[in-house]
């Protein structure tokens, strides 16, 4: 166990150094001077250059990049270009509203999921199996705009049951914050639910055919036994693994669904920058989604031997 955490942490540390020279190299391949960006047309060259410095962007592209990233070890990521704020601090707030919304969406998209592939497994060939196929089908092929801008329409627009614009967090008003956060997690909720229901459906027949299972079977044991005391552990191990990547995915790729409703999240923040060619937000966003989704498949695959004792072995 303790071997395979060990070497789980340092495959991490590679991936994650050549993440941050893809970003930094990547954005400088990008036309236009930040520092012309961040003073204006009315800027002499001598104040461009002066700020060039400042931030870095003076002598060649590998000194830049060792200066840039021993400043992010010490967690400076410079500042805002269009605000002015510390990138840091403005990425830590934005998580927090993204991550809210994600989290609460996973878990109850894994609640729901999780149950239902099982019990369409368990009823193979029925009615209830080819309804939870199609239907998970259905939510696998709706576009998560299109999906998110009905919900918009009908719970927002026509019954008027949440507010259709801004934020409000749930330490601020508890009540306030889940009336608009519901219509963005509905709309995540539905659009993970389909490939959770999949793969817990497939692996639940894949355990179901093994040997053991049909040993418990014998015993006398019934179905529901069987199914919950004996092949579920196994039948989740693959499930938890999407359920990971899924998180991973969405604590930094949320950025359509915060733009539908207006959310004042990571990726939302991440498509301002884009628009405003603000550099320095862009880099240390795309790099902290980067370390996010590392350190969160990172927990899935240290949980894992949990469901899987053959992996800690």
């Amino acid at each position: 166990m303790g071997r395979f955490l060990l070497g789980r942490l340092l495959q991490a540390v590679p991936t994650l150094i050549i993440v941050s020279a893809a970003i930094f190299f990547a954005m400088r391949l990008i036309p236009g001077d930040p520092a012309s960006v961040m003073l204006g047309d009315l800027a002499t060259p001598e104040q461009v250059e002066a700020l060039r410095r400042e931030m870095g962007l003076s002598g060649a592209l590998p000194s830049q990049y060792l200066t840039w990233l021993s400043h992010i070890f010490s967690g400076d990521f410079g500042k805002s270009i269009s605000s002015g704020e510390h990138v840091l601090p403005l990425m830590l707030d934005r998580f927090a509203v993204s991550a809210t919304i994600v989290v609460t969406a996973v878990v109850f998209a894994a609640l729901i999921a999780v149950p239902a592939g099982m019990f369409a497994a368990w009823k193979q060939g029925s009615f209830a199996d080819y309804g939870t196929v199609a239907l998970s089908t259905l939510l696998l092929s709706i576009p998560s705009f299109w999906l998110g801008l009905m919900i918009l329409l009908v719970f927002g627009m026509w019954l008027e049951w949440f507010p259709v614009i801004g934020y409000v967090s749930l330490s601020e008003s508890f009540r306030q914050g889940v009336l608009f956060i519901f219509m963005p997690v509905l709309t995540l909720i539905m659009v993970e639910l389909g490939p959770i229901v999949r793969m817990a459906r497939a692996s639940t027949i894949e355990v179901s055919r093994l040997e053991y299972i049909t040993h418990a079977r014998a015993k006398g044991l019934s179905e529901s036994e069987v199914m919950w005391r004996h092949a579920f552990r196994n039948a989740f191990a693959p499930t938890w693994t999407l359920i990971g990547l899924i998180l991973g995915g969405l604590l930094g790729g949320i950025a359509i669904t915060e733009t539908v409703f207006t959310i004042p999240g990571l990726g939302r923040l991440l498509v301002e920058a884009i628009y405003a060619r603000d550099y320095p937000v862009v880099q240390g966003c795309i790099l902290f989604i980067s370390v996010i989704y590392v350190i969160v498949n990172l927990v899935v695959d240290m949980l894992y031997p949990l469901f899987d004792p053959k992996i800690a072995q």
